[in-house]
C-alpha cells in the first residue's frame, strides 16, 4: 500500500481522485470506482501497491505488439482493479475484484526487475488489467527498469488523465492502446466510459515519442459497422499517422456478453482491408486464425518481412529498421 499520487483533498475526510477523468470523490473508508484506491482516514492510497495478481513471461507479441523488439520475451504483470467496466471484458475476475477478493502476491519493484531479469526479457508489461489503476507500482517499477536497460510497455484503454499520462511517457517504451470503438454510445452503454479522454491519449502518446500500436476489439452488432471502421481508419490516419500498426482482433463471448456470436474472421479480415486502402500502413488480423493477415509486408514492395504463427516469429527479414529494398519500416525491431 502506498499514499496515491494525483488526488486532492475535500471537506468531511473526503477525496477526490485525479488520475483518471472520472475523477471519484470517494468517502472515508471506501474505494473509488476502480476498486484499486481507497480513502483511508481522509488520505487516498493505491492498495494495490506491489501487490499483483498476476505475473506471467509472455511473448511481445501477444500483448499485441508487432514492430517492438519481435520474438522477445515481456515479464508481464496485473492487479486487481479497473476504471471502467466492460461487459465484454476478459479478465474480470481481475478487473473488478477489490484486493481483498482475489489472491495476490507481495512484490516490490526491486523484485519485479530482478524477475526481469532473472528471466532473460527484454521488456516489462503492465497488463491484464488497467495499468492506469496500479499507477504509481508500475511508474517505480518502469523507473528501475529504465536504469537497468529493461524497456517498459502498457497495454491501456487510454482512459487516463493528461498530467499522469505525460508523467508516465517519460518512463514507458512502447504502448497497444484498445480504441473500442469510435463512438460515445459505445463507451457509456458498454465500458461506462466516454471516448474523447482515450483520443486525447493516443495523440499524448504519439506526441511523446513512445511506440504506439492501437487495437480494435470488433464485437457483432455493437461495433461492427463498416462505416464507422473507416472513420476510426481516418482519424487514426489523421491524427497519428500512417506508420501506428492497427490490429483488428476478434471477439468470444464473456462475462456479460455471453448472448451474442464471435467475430467472423471475414470482417476482421474486411476492416483491416479498410485500414490499408485508407493509407495505414500495418494492419493486422488477431484472435482468429488467420495466417497471411497476421504477417508484416513492406508496404513499398509487398515482400513478407516477418512471418508469424500464432505468438511466435517463424522469420524476420526486417535489417537496421529496413525492408532489404530499402524501404524504412517503423517500429523498434533492435
Amino acid at each position: 500500500m502506498k499514499e496515491a499520487s494525483y488526488y486532492k483533498k475535500l471537506e468531511d475526510g473526503n477525496v477526490q481522485c485525479l488520475l483518471c477523468p472520472k475523477k471519484c470523490v470517494i468517502k472515508k473508508d471506501s474505494y473509488g470506482f476502480c476498486n484499486a484506491r481507497k480513502n483511508i482516514k481522509g488520505k487516498l492510497y493505491s492498495v494495490v501497491y506491489s501487490n499483483p495478481c498476476a505475473v506471467h513471461i509472455d511473448s511481445i507479441e501477444k500483448k499485441p505488439l508487432y514492430h517492438f523488439l519481435p520474438g522477445s520475451k515481456a515479464l508481464s504483470i496485473g492487479t486487481a482493479g479497473c476504471n471502467l467496466d466492460c461487459r465484454h471484458c476478459q479478465n474480470f475476475t481481475m478487473s473488478r475484484a477489490k484486493p481483498e477478493e482475489i489472491l495476490t502476491e507481495k512484490i516490490t519493484p526491486d523484485e519485479i526487475i530482478e524477475l526481469a531479469i532473472k528471466n532473460n526479457c527484454k521488456i516489462i508489461s503492465y497488463t491484464y488489467n488497467e495499468p492506469t489503476v496500479f499507477f504509481e507500482y508500475m511508474l517505480d517499477c518502469a523507473k528501475i527498469a529504465k536504469k537497468k536497460g529493461i524497456k517498459n510497455m502498457i497495454v491501456s484503454n487510454g482512459f487516463i488523465s493528461e498530467e499522469p499520462l505525460k508523467e508516465l511517457c517519460k518512463y514507458i517504451d512502447g504502448a497497444n492502446i484498445d480504441l473500442k470503438a469510435f463512438n460515445n454510445k459505445f463507451y457509456k452503454e458498454i465500458c461506462s466510459a466516454w471516448l474523447e479522454p482515450v483520443l486525447k491519449s493516443l495523440k499524448i502518446i504519439k506526441q511523446k515519442n513512445v511506440w504506439l500500436e492501437v487495437t480494435n476489439l470488433i464485437i457483432p452488432t455493437l461495433n461492427d459497422n463498416l462505416k464507422e471502421i473507416k472513420k476510426m481508419c481516418f482519424w487514426i490516419k489523421e491524427n497519428l499517422g500512417t506508420d501506428i500498426p492497427l490490429h483488428f482482433t476478434g471477439f468470444y463471448p464473456c462475462y456479460k456478453l455471453l448472448d451474442l456470436p464471435g467475430t467472423s474472421p471475414e470482417i476482421l479480415k474486411k476492416a483491416r482491408k479498410i485500414a490499408l486502402k485508407v493509407g495505414i500502413k500495418h494492419s493486422y488480423v488477431g484472435n482468429v486464425f488467420a495466417a497471411e493477415e497476421n504477417n508484416t509486408y513492406c508496404p513499398k514492395c509487398g515482400k513478407l518481412l516477418i512471418e508469424r504463427s500464432g505468438f511466435g516469429i517463424v522469420k524476420n527479414n526486417i535489417k537496421n529498421n529496413k525492408c532489404p529494398c530499402m524501404e524504412k519500416i517503423s517500429g523498434i525491431f533492435e
